[in-house]
């Protein structure tokens, strides 16, 4: 019979709902404050930076007044966030001329689809390996699970991406060596090694997390009695036994988020894939802030809203955190 969430459960749902989204909100003013004032602690001139020292006086006084530079600082972060919060936009690109939200977007969707196939990568893996690690605890795998990630995690993302070029791309020639295909497939089959190479270091981690949290709740009295009650082992572990040890889990999975975006951004300098992330070394070698200030923008906000959804996941499924 499903259950039926009574008033009080509904008031504190509504409290709780209130308070994330207030922290996010809060989240969101701080990160674009930041992103404001961060291009601004580095000395010297923008204009001169974008232009370089050879530029006349009279092309930096221009872009100066192109980029709201010859106003006062309190007047330019005004503009900024209107812009940001009216337009979602941080202006126009200084290289392309065009708007940054729209360069964004139109790079997105292969970032997009890069991080949530890491991201099924990373979740599938993690929970399948802690599983048996601890289900067979102390055998060989649940050792192997233990050491092999203490070297693997250490491994920097774009040096493990040039090994699983030359293994998997050039040798035996299972994937492209970089690039995106054309069509859903073509595209499919291009970023599951990028993926891989995203997931490659946040797994370890997840999998320690979510092992020893299985391995406490394995050990629980709850289990114990369902065992006596005789339900199937496989309606233990996948009913009860993930469930209270998937929330944190997921918690960890969230805060690691950030990671593995940045981490997704540079694999895709690795791989030659044109998205966000080679929009961003674009926008850093041609000194354009406010291109700059827009992919910082637009991923932190990301992770924010992800952050967001994670909590309300874990706040619906653990019934303890609702109290």
């Amino acid at each position: 019979m499903a259950h039926t969430s009574t008033p009080q459960e509904k008031k504190q749902f509504r409290l709780w709902l209130r308070r994330a989204l207030l922290r996010a909100a809060l989240v969101v003013v701080l990160v674009t404050t930041a992103v404001f004032f961060i291009i601004r602690l580095v000395p010297g001139d923008p204009a001169v930076m974008v232009l370089g020292d050879h530029a006349t006086t009279a092309s930096i006084d221009a872009l100066r007044e192109r980029l709201n530079l010859n106003l006062p600082a309190w007047q330019q972060f005004l503009r900024f966030l209107r812009n940001v919060f009216l337009r979602a936009d941080t202006g126009d690109s200084i290289k392309y001329g065009v708007s940054c939200r729209q360069l964004v977007l139109k790079f997105a969707p292969v970032t997009l689809g890069l991080v949530a196939l890491s991201s099924l990568i990373t979740v599938a893996l993690s929970i399948l390996l802690a599983f048996l690690a601890a289900t067979h605890k102390d055998g060989l795998f649940d050792q192997a699970v233990r050491v092999v990630p203490a070297f693997t995690q250490g491994m920097p993302v774009f040096w493990t991406g040039l090994l699983f070029i030359l293994l998997f791309a050039v040798r035996l020639r299972w994937f492209p060596v970089g690039g995106v295909k054309t069509g859903a497939l073509g595209a499919l089959h291009s970023l599951i090694l990028p993926a891989i190479t995203v997931s490659f270091g946040q797994i370890p981690p997840l999998v320690r997390s979510l092992r020893e949290r299985l391995l406490e709740v394995l050990e629980a009295d709850f289990v114990t009695t369902l065992r006596a009650a005789r339900l199937p082992r496989r309606v233990i572990l996948l009913r009860h036994v993930l469930r209270n040890a998937f929330v944190p889990t997921l918690m960890l999975f969230s805060v690691n988020l950030s990671y593995l975006i940045g981490g997704t951004l540079v694999v895709e300098q690795v791989f030659a894939v044109r998205g966000v992330g080679s929009l961003l070394f674009e926008a850093v070698s041609n000194r354009d802030f406010p291109l700059v200030q827009a992919v910082a923008l637009y991923c932190a906000v990301f992770v924010v809203i992800i952050s967001f959804l994670a909590d309300l996941v874990a706040h619906k499924v653990d019934p303890r955190s609702r109290a």
